[in-house]
């Protein structure tokens, strides 16, 4: 699987966090892996730990993008826009196999297809304020 494929999936796992109970998500990883057949073995670890690891820091990358975004609050965004931030976020500053540029560049891709009209500046406006940190 592709890393841009890889990442959407990750997205997608990490929408969830907003509608379900912490202690329901390893069951609805299950059942979100069962459904994609072509994932191979190594891509669900990749998938699970990379989710992990958001899911970890997901209190600070919340209010990092408190602090960087005028206006809004993680708590009146909408969760689309979120998530895709907190999974920028965590691989601007904590994944280095994932250069800034990159991160920045796939969040918004991902917010032209997930997001409304907005969505990419509005996501791309917040990372740029967090690059500059």
């Amino acid at each position: 699987m592709k890393r841009r494929e890889l990442r959407e999936h990750i997205f997608e796992i990490l929408f969830r966090v907003e509608f379900v109970e912490e202690k329901d998500m390893d069951e609805q990883m299950e059942l979100f892996f069962e459904d994609l057949t072509e994932a191979k073995p190594a891509d669900v670890e990749y998938m699970k730990n990379k989710y992990l690891a958001v899911r970890e820091k997901m209190s600070m990358i919340d209010i990092l993008i408190d602090e960087k975004s005028t206006g809004w609050k993680t708590s009146r965004m909408g969760k689309v826009e979120l998530t895709i931030l907190r999974l920028a976020v965590y691989e601007m500053l904590f994944d280095e196999d994932v250069p800034v540029t990159v991160a920045i560049n796939e969040a918004v891709e991902i917010s032209k297809k997930y997001g409304g009209d907005d969505t990419p500046a509005f996501v791309n406006g917040i990372l740029a304020k967090v690059a500059a940190v």
